[in-house]
Parts: C-alpha cells; structure tokens; sequence
C-alpha cells in the first residue's frame, strides 16, 4: 500500500491509499479518484514531506498502519451493517437508485473500472472502498 497526499482542482486536500503507485495513475486516468469535498475528479498528488527511515519512524509507520486498518475495518463494518450487498449487479442497481426506478437506499457491491468510470460519467455518486490491508496483493 502506498499513501498519497492528494490536491483537487480547486485546492482541496486529502489523502489516497493505493496498492501501488501505477494503481494511482490507473484510476486518475479513468477518472475514479473524486474529491470528497466538490466532488471533481481533476486529482494531482500534493507535495509531501520525504519519509526518512529510522527507528522512530518504523514505529510510527506500523502506528499509523494499525490505526488505518482500524479505520478501515470500521467503516467496513458500518457499510455491511447499513447497506444491502448488490453483487456485480452493482452498476444496475446504482443507476436504478440514481434514476429514481427504485427508492433510494445504501448499497455496495462490486464495478469494474471501467464501470465506475461510466458511472461516474452520468453523475452516480459512488465510492470505492480500500483493499482488506491484510490481504496479499499480487
């Protein structure tokens, strides 16, 4: 997993967890990094400060590294708690619920890139969710 600091067009600020650095350019590309705040998907990296190796540093790496996977076991948690698993039929449903065919409810399920891509292009507010950081990637 790699961290990024990332800048929207509009300047604002976030951080991106990515499984490598060609993941980032892969899904800048496509268009399916989106700013929480408006939303654009005109992402860049911000500058970052470079990581120095050292002992304090590995400490607070594996610190910081317990605490994302807390974060993303927690809000994995709330999901499957608060919304209905769609499967791969995910894209159909989003649009349905987007297109008012059906009530509107929280979902989540699987999407392709290029999927994504085309639903981000028609206006469906998706969100992709980061990896399990415990599972070995390839």
């Amino acid at each position: 997993m790699i961290a990024y600091s990332l800048k929207c067009a509009k300047g604002h600020q976030f951080d991106g967890w990515f499984a490598s650095s060609g993941a980032f350019d892969d899904q800048s590309a496509a268009g399916l990094i989106v700013c929480p705040e408006c939303a654009s998907t005109k992402i860049e990296k911000a500058p970052m400060a470079p990581a120095v190796a050292g002992t304090k540093r590995t400490t607070l790496a594996a610190e910081e590294r317990k605490k994302v996977r807390q974060f993303v076991a927690g809000m994995k948690k709330y999901i499957k708690e608060n919304a209905d698993y769609v499967g791969k039929s995910f894209p159909e449903e989003a649009r349905k619920i987007h297109y008012g065919e059906v009530e509107e409810h929280h979902i989540y399920g699987e999407a392709s890139l290029d999927e994504a891509a085309e639903l981000i292009e028609e206006g469906v507010e998706i969100a992709s969710l980061p990896p399990d950081l415990d599972e070995e990637t390839n």
